[in-house]
């Protein structure tokens, strides 16, 4: 049945010092790491059914991606929506890894060692299971 949908992924990049001081004065040596880093997200949620076998194609309605710099690294949100006959749930986590992949790409050459510590699905809403909330 087709229902409006959403869901909310989160996510980490561990960072070194170093880096998480480059991000906050605007240094970083390839640009915008946080704005790429959120296209990047957008663009990886459009891309979801490209990238993970089996995972039907759907019609996004919204992606959000929202990237918080902390004293030692960067927290990713993803907020998906839709109205369709299937989940959001992919879409929102591709988004947030994607997003810290490319985070982690705009870094690397001051920090080797940024790594994506975790990524999961906060919440969701809409279909047949109804809401979701991560306890």
């Amino acid at each position: 049945e087709v229902t409006a949908r959403s869901a909310c992924a989160t996510g980490r990049v561990r960072l070194s010092a170093r880096a998480v001081a480059a991000l906050r004065a605007g240094e970083v040596p390839k640009g915008d790491a946080l704005a790429v880093a959120r296209i990047a997200g957008i663009a990886g949620a459009k891309r979801t059914p490209d990238l993970i076998p089996l995972c039907h194609p759907i019609g996004l309605h919204g992606v959000t991606v929202d990237l918080a710099v902390t004293d030692d690294g960067v927290d990713i949100t993803a907020i998906t929506r839709t109205a369709d006959r299937t989940g959001v749930e992919m879409e929102a986590l591709t988004a947030v890894t994607v997003a810290g992949l490319a985070l982690i790409d705009m870094v690397k050459a001051i920090d080797r060692a940024a790594c994506i510590e975790s990524a999961q699905v906060e919440a969701k809403s809409g279909g047949k299971s109804g809401t979701w909330v991560r306890s």
